[in-house]
């Protein structure tokens, strides 16, 4: 069972609800997300993307931008080399995107999951040099590729770094030394020397903010070099960015800018980062922008799986849209997804869609194979009892390792590893569980590894098969987690009577949104709920609904997705074998402490208060 924990966080929310012009309940509410001051609490309301940090901020990005325009206005072949998830996807749409509209030479490369693996590799390289490229400018990937951007410099290759992992490092003595490569910039927000303010963002928003200091350089008439009257190009031509061209340039990014924040969103969602401070403002508009979109292909997908725009959630990217474009690098070639992004014509976009949705749910069925699978492997290997779950299996595809990998940690709640075999050793992907972090934790086991790299909670790694035993053995030891850090948290906003809810209180929590990460939807107890009867309902009967009675004696309908089977267990080990029967046929009531959520049900035009369990003691 989890152990639950109900907020007592203090403030003075009548003063607060004042200020805000809200529900002194929703004040209680935005201090649970550990606002504390009440600026920052109205910046969380009512933020907007003025209120988002400079991009100028983030180390070496004005001479990330400075240089960009150089190679644009030289007429310089660019190549913007991505990653095959989400955030890297979106990340190469933006930046290709935004350079094309300032009139670069500007093409896209996203590695193949199996052939490449992730990030920069030589081939990549090579064939860059080998098509004349001058200029490669990384986004989601780059910080670790030391190697490999010694050898772009070594072939007459200039490299611009837009990243937001982990910087590897080694130690000396006490001391971290990074590792950073010899590019003309290299811009991430985890750089020891960084003082950006939040350094939480995905790598779709470096690459936007890159766009963005672009534009300031434009707007100031600061293009690098780049005298009014033009400079020459490679082919003898005059580059385009002379005065009066700098304003058209300057125009039509500024407007491509709000179509990308979608992109830059979408990525935030997608690879799970916190919607704290600017990532909240960002997925907010974005998302805003997002429900009256102009991109053909992000309209498609929407429509492929019935999605109104006007309804559109942080729920449906993370969840549903966003897996449709990872599937593309799962189990084809990422560059299906980009030309979803790009498509100019609806047909296209809806063909491209379809296709992408159908891969997907293949994705899903092989996904379930997986973990069937990696139980069965973890059962019979007796590695339940492990700190750190470390399971190879050879013949699962290895780019459900991260899927499988967070399905085993949600199941276990330990630190998972799922590894699989590889054309050239085995390959595996990592997801933790708070307390743990990842990344130093391959650090420590570095060589035992080929290669390695991620963040806290979620890692990627590559070893030879036989260090396979050993990588377990060692992850294994080092481990500082007791048994009490393997128990899932539940954090309960607070305690709330089911009968003081109204329809006026759950609107109010709209303005609370999007939820996510680092800001759930809102989670509230009650004890002492007297389940009066229950019934099956869904797919194979999976899911529940139960009319309940509260100790003050109203009624009210309880709906339940998570396992009915699991709920009706609970009840037997509880009050006796054949309890969980006793509920379903009406013969007996029982007593339960609940923790559930609210939400307003719509049907036929019609609305009501929708109170789902969530959990249950």
């Amino acid at each position: 069972m989890e152990k639950w924990f109900i907020y007592a966080k203090k403030a003075d929310f009548q003063a607060w609800a004042r200020e805000l012009g809200v529900d002194p309940f929703i004040a209680r509410l935005i201090r649970n997300r550990d606002v504390c001051e009440l600026e920052e609490a109205k910046r969380f309301l009512y933020g907007t993307l003025k209120d988002c940090h400079a991009p100028e901020l983030l180390l070496d990005m004005e001479r990330a931008a400075s240089e960009t325009l150089k190679a644009i206005a030289e007429g310089k072949r660019i190549r913007v080399i991505g990653d095959y998830d989400v955030d890297g996807i979106c990340s190469s749409y933006i930046l290709s995107k935004g350079l094309s509209v300032l009139g670069g030479n500007v093409d896209v490369a996203i590695p193949h999951r199996i052939h490449d693996g992730y990030g920069l590799n030589d081939h990549l390289i090579e064939e860059a040099a080998k098509d004349g490229v001058k200029l490669i400018v990384t986004c989601d990937n780059g910080i670790s590729a030391a190697e490999q951007i010694k050898l772009a410099k070594d072939l007459g290759m200039d490299v611009i770094v837009t990243d937001h992992h982990e910087v590897p490092f080694v130690m000396e003595g006490e001391e971290r030394r990074e590792i950073l490569p010899q590019a003309l910039a290299i811009v991430d927000p985890k750089r020891a020397e960084d003082s950006y303010p939040f350094a939480g963002i995905c790598g779709g928003v470096v690459a936007f903010k890159l766009l963005q200091a672009t534009l300031h350089l434009l707007e100031r008439g600061e293009d690098s070099e780049t005298k009014s009257e033009g400079a020459e190009t490679e082919d003898g031509s005059r580059a385009m960015l002379n005065v009066s061209d700098k304003a058209d340039k300057a125009a039509d990014l500024r407007e491509a800018l709000e179509e990308l924040l979608e992109l830059a969103a979408f990525a935030t969602v997608c690879d799970i980062m916190e919607l704290r401070d600017e990532n909240r403002m960002i997925v907010r508009e974005g998302l805003h922008r997002m429900q009256n979109t102009r991109n053909l292909g992000l309209r498609a997908l929407m429509e492929v799986h019935g999605i109104e725009q006007k309804s559109l959630s942080a729920y449906h990217l993370g969840f549903i849209l966003g897996p449709c474009l990872n599937a593309t690098g799962r189990l084809d070639t990422a560059t299906r997804a980009l030309e979803l992004l790009n498509a100019k014509d609806s047909v296209t976009a809806t063909t491209i869609a379809r296709d992408l949705k159908e891969l997907n749910d293949s994705r899903k069925n092989l996904t379930v194979q997986g973990v069937e699978q990696a139980i069965r492997s973890i059962q019979e290997q007796h590695l339940e009892h492990d700190k750190v779950l470390v399971v190879y299996l050879t013949d699962v595809h290895e780019s459900l390792a991260g899927i499988i990998a967070g399905r085993l940690k949600e199941l276990y709640g330990h630190p998972t590893f799922l590894l699989t075999k590889c054309e050239d050793g085995v390959k595996g992907s990592g997801r933790s569980v708070e307390g743990y972090d990842m990344y130093e934790a391959l650090h420590q086991v570095g060589s035992l590894l080929s290669k390695y790299g991620g963040h806290k909670m979620a890692a990627g790694l590559s070893l030879r098969e036989e260090n396979v035993e050993a990588l377990r053995r060692s992850l294994n030891e080092n481990c500082q987690l007791c048994e009490e850090d393997f128990i899932p948290s539940l954090h309960i906003d607070m305690e709330l009577p089911m009968e003081y809810v109204n329809m006026d209180l759950v609107r109010q929590m709209d303005a609370l949104e999007p939820f996510g990460v680092g800001n759930p939807k809102p989670l509230f107890a009650q004890r002492g709920v007297t389940f009066l009867s229950g019934s099956r309902m869904g797919k194979e009967g999976k899911y529940g609904r139960f009319q309940v009675e509260t100790s003050g004696g109203k009624r009210f309908r309880l709906t339940f997705f998570g396992s009915m089977d699991a709920f009706l267990r609970f009840l037997d080990e509880k009050y006796g074998e054949g309890s969980g029967d006793a509920l379903l046929s009406g013969r007996r009531s029982f007593e339960v402490t609940i923790a559930y959520q609210l939400g307003i049900h719509s049907y036929q035009g019609k609305e009501e208060l929708q109170f789902l369990l969530k959990s249950y003691q």
